[in-house]
């Protein structure tokens, strides 16, 4: 009896294993069914919501739910192109004054040319505005106001490093004015048609003259040209009696009357009557075509060293300096 009692108690508490082991096995395998139903939906859910806001924005350009009128889309649309056809102008070799590409005309031979109306007395009156306009002086703390003008062609260079260099000079310059409390003027534009390319300073020069008559010397200075010293300063004291000044050697342009004496790459222009007179003088060689053709010849004939071709205002200054 004591075995079998044993026996039993052994059956009695192994039976009600198994029944709790399979119970809880069973209520498993029911719960993570539904968990994985439940996430499954709600990943239906948010798919069914990406496609339906997908749906809403094909039929927003389709059907016009944009709510935008054709009246406002015709302008967009014809902004764009005027944007592109003027974007297209100014990477095209057309010349704006041109547009149909018709023959160019030129002045001719006999023809004079001038910059503007003749001026003669443009000290006295430069003088009687300085006096009425007292808060424009053309010297601040002693200094002379300088106003340095540079500038480009309105195109695009045909390399795109030619346009990353320009930038870089451009902002060498007004690094140098910035340090130096120098204006400074960048020019694009063609002020006269007439005198186009290395001659276009020479309309622009004048223009600032006249209209900023508080400005006492003019620094011309070409788009290819950098500072390499910033703390230059240019010693305007050494200047009081001159009215022009310009690199330059003495000997290849007295001596030799070498083309190559002058650089008007940078030069000094004092805002005075003199400075006027030179440039009406100046410029009649400048007009494109026959003009600057002839004065080519002149020029090469009269000047040492200098090869056959059209006028150009570096040769043009150093004959006028020799004759």
């Amino acid at each position: 009896m004591g075995s079998g009692s044993m026996l039993f108690a052994q059956k009695r508490s192994s039976g009600p294993l198994p029944t709790s082991v399979s119970a809880a096995n069973g209520r498993a395998a029911t719960i993570l069914p539904r968990s994985r139903q439940i996430k499954k939906t709600f990943n239906n859910m948010k798919i069914t919501i990406l496609c339906g806001f997908v749906t809403i924005l094909v039929l927003r350009g389709t059907i016009g739910l944009n709510l935008v009128s054709s009246e406002a889309e015709a302008e967009n649309q014809h902004l764009v192109e005027e944007t592109n056809r003027i974007l297209a102008e100014i990477r095209s070799d057309k010349d704006p004054t041109n547009p149909d590409d018709q023959p160019e005309r030129f002045l001719d031979v006999n023809a004079t040319f001038a910059l503007g109306p003749r001026i003669n007395s443009w000290d006295e009156d430069r003088k009687v505005w300085l006096q009425k306009n007292p808060k424009f002086p053309n010297y601040i703390n002693g200094k002379p106001r300088i106003l340095l003008v540079t500038g480009s062609l309105p195109n695009p260079c045909d390399n795109a490093i030619g346009d990353h260099y320009l930038l870089k000079s451009v902002k060498n310059k007004i690094d140098y004015c910035r340090i130096h409390g120098i204006e400074i003027v960048y020019n694009m534009a063609h002020l006269d048609k007439e005198l186009a390319g290395y001659w276009a300073k020479l309309p622009l020069i004048r223009r600032l003259m006249l209209s900023h008559p508080e400005v006492e010397w003019i620094w011309w200075m070409d788009s290819d040209a950098l500072f390499t010293d910033m703390v230059f300063e240019i010693p305007s004291n050494k200047y009081t009696d001159y009215n022009m000044v310009i690199h330059g050697y003495p000997d290849l342009l007295f001596d030799q009357n070498s083309w190559i004496a002058l650089n008007t790459g940078s030069f000094l222009f004092r805002n005075c009557q003199w400075s006027l007179d030179l440039l009406d003088v100046w410029a009649p060689m400048g007009p494109k075509g026959p003009i600057r053709v002839e004065a080519g010849k002149i020029l090469t004939a009269n000047l040492k060293g200098r090869p056959a071709f059209e006028a150009d205002d570096q040769s043009a200054l150093i004959y006028l300096l020799i004759s």
